[in-house]
């Protein structure tokens, strides 16, 4: 098995081509395990979830149920990014970027990755099915979302909104996982994550400008082209508004609008960076929205405590 240089957005010192047997690494890189900022930017919401069920009682987070979150969302990123390099596997192979990916380069083959896709699925079918019914029932729903996303950059400028759609599905699950069904609050955060992810996924697309391009693929970057920046203030600005929408319905303590303020700020910033010229920079503030995301998580979770001192 061939080894391949280290993906350009992986970090040359990741753990994988640092400590990894070279018999694993291409298949941690072809879940992207090299590249844990997917991981954090799919388990968020559901934390984020799992967090504004527990404030709306006034309680903390249960930190066994976050775990479970963890995990799975670390296995579904595998699996979806498996998945998405299968379909996706012609395309990748005319993009610089892409085109040392495990599947294109040769290191994996398509029948390999279906029975890794297969593995990391079976092990998150028995996470979700320890979760109350509706919560069962989200996550199988979740399925639909994941098989189109792959074929929505060819039919629409706008995969970035149902990457939002899927990524985000996890606001709704963490809250059906903790209370047992879905609420106003839930809602309203999951419609504020699609927005956020709209704005911080045109952003990583602005890396793939001129090869997506040449590869006839679309993307909401290159629909926007130089008012991008302009647009990814408005997806920022609706993400905070449904946010803090979500916080009022839930009834959350102040505790909750001081971080949110916080989360704001860290989104507008990240807005004002934005170059369309400048692929480097786009990728250093995609990886930012790991932060955001924290915050708005630990925004939740304040909100319990200012509820019960108010």
């Amino acid at each position: 098995m061939t080894s391949a240089a280290p993906l350009p957005d992986a970090a040359p010192s990741n753990w994988v081509d640092r400590f990894a047997p070279a018999s694993l690494r291409p298949w941690l890189k072809l879940g992207r395990f090299d590249r844990p900022t997917g991981i954090w930017l799919l388990m968020l919401p559901g934390w984020q979830g799992v967090a504004l069920a527990a404030a709306e009682q006034g309680r903390r987070p249960d930190l066994q149920l976050l775990a479970l979150f963890f995990v799975g969302a670390a296995l579904m990123r595998a699996a979806g990014c498996a998945y998405n390099d299968i379909v996706d596997r012609d395309f990748d192979a005319q993009v610089a970027r892409t085109a040392g990916r495990p599947i294109p380069s040769g290191q994996i083959s398509v029948a390999q990755a279906w029975g890794f896709v297969a593995a990391c699925c079976l092990v998150s079918l028995a996470i979700l099915l320890t979760f109350p019914p509706v919560a069962i029932a989200l996550g199988a729903g979740s399925l639909a979302l994941v098989a189109a996303y792959p074929f929505m950059k060819r039919i629409t400028w706008w995969p970035q909104a149902w990457l939002g759609l899927t990524f985000n599905w996890g606001a709704l699950l963490g809250y059906a996982a903790a209370t047992g069904e879905v609420g106003l609050p839930a809602l309203l955060l999951y419609a504020g994550g699609l927005f956020w992810t709209l704005g911080y996924d045109t952003i990583y697309a602005i890396q793939d400008l001129e090869d997506d391009a040449l590869a006839g693929v679309k993307s909401s970057a290159r629909r926007l082209g130089a008012s991008a920046p302009r647009a990814v203030l408005g997806f920022y600005v609706a993400a905070v508004a449904l946010a803090l929408a979500a916080g009022v319905t839930a009834d959350l303590g102040w505790g909750f609008y001081a971080l949110t303020g916080l989360y704001a700020f860290r989104l507008v910033r990240q807005a004002t960076r934005v170059r369309v010229d400048r692929p480097v920079l786009a990728l250093r503030l995609f990886k930012a929205n790991t932060h955001a995301g924290l915050i708005l998580f630990a925004a939740l979770v304040a909100g319990s405590f200012g509820a019960a001192l108010l």
